[in-house]
């Protein structure tokens, strides 16, 4: 269903994603990991036509997107639900209002059928009640399953998720992951995740793609990338402080490239 070719992107001369390819199939959950700041999210938005690469084509159900102009555009993201990381909720629209925005805005359904239709995404999201309610009267993780609502009210052939189970504790994160793999099942949707949360990432996955230095390092299925030989992803997905990675970051947030450096990590972890 999704095909990203050859892809590259910079922004101000700084190179995020370079010469990037990744196929997604149609009815697959493919979760995208990598570090904070490595381009997953500047991916997703490549595949929404929300950014336009330097380089390389987009295609969806075959049909390359970033030729296409503004209207056609907005036409395809039709097919498209999103959870935006912080669930993005209209802080002065209430959760009916939230839910069915695009209902209100893109269709002439009744408020009656957009009520209805509301509250059966409302119960799939395991909430019921709650359509006056304001989004500073709910709780961080009912605003993810409110903002997951939305997602799905369009009846859409993708879903993006965008670090769907931060800002929320572990037992809510686990809840979200669970509501994440029964709608991706039961409404057979093909859905794109990015996440640093690797207990999400096994959970929800089908296929799993790495992103480091601008580009796919590695994919395969979870216990692929959990029993993975590649050093990058095992330094990743065992979250260790000593690898190829660190070794390699060139932003020296975690050490330089110089010797004292390294010794002054070992010394502190001797010290912790």
């Amino acid at each position: 269903m999704i095909e990203l070719k050859n892809i590259s992107r910079a922004f101000q001369g700084q190179a995020i994603l370079e010469n990037l390819d990744l196929t997604i199939n149609t009815g697959e959950s493919m979760v995208i990991i990598g570090r904070s700041g490595c381009g997953k999210s500047v991916t997703l938005k490549h595949i929404m036509g929300l950014l336009h690469p330097d380089k390389g084509k987009v295609l969806i159900d075959g049909r390359d997107i970033t030729s296409l102009n503004e209207k056609d555009l907005n036409k395809m993201r039709m097919n498209f639900g999103m959870l935006f990381q912080g669930a993005a909720l209209f802080d002065s629209l209430s959760v009916l209002e939230n839910v069915g925005f695009q209902l209100f805005e893109y269709t002439d359904m009744s408020l009656e059928d957009i009520k209805k239709r509301v509250a059966e995404c409302l119960g799939r999201v395991g909430l019921k009640g709650v359509e006056n309610k304001k989004p500073a009267q709910l709780s961080g993780g009912m605003k993810k399953r409110v903002g997951l609502a939305r997602a799905i009210c369009m009846f859409p052939k993708v879903i993006l998720f965008d670090e769907p189970t931060t800002g929320v504790d572990p037992i809510m994160g686990d809840v979200i992951d669970e509501l994440i793999r029964h709608l991706h099942e039961t409404l057979k949707i093909t859905s794109v995740t990015v996440t640093h949360d690797m207990k999400s990432a096994y959970k929800i996955a089908d296929r799993i793609a790495m992103l480091y230095d601008k580009k796919i390092v590695a994919i395969g299925t979870p216990d692929e990338i959990k029993n993975s030989d590649n050093p990058i992803v095992k330094q990743f997905v065992t979250g260790s402080a000593e690898g190829p990675i660190t070794d390699n970051d060139e932003n020296g947030e975690l050490r330089s490239k110089d010797n004292s450096s390294h010794s002054h990590i070992k010394n502190l972890k001797i010290e912790l």
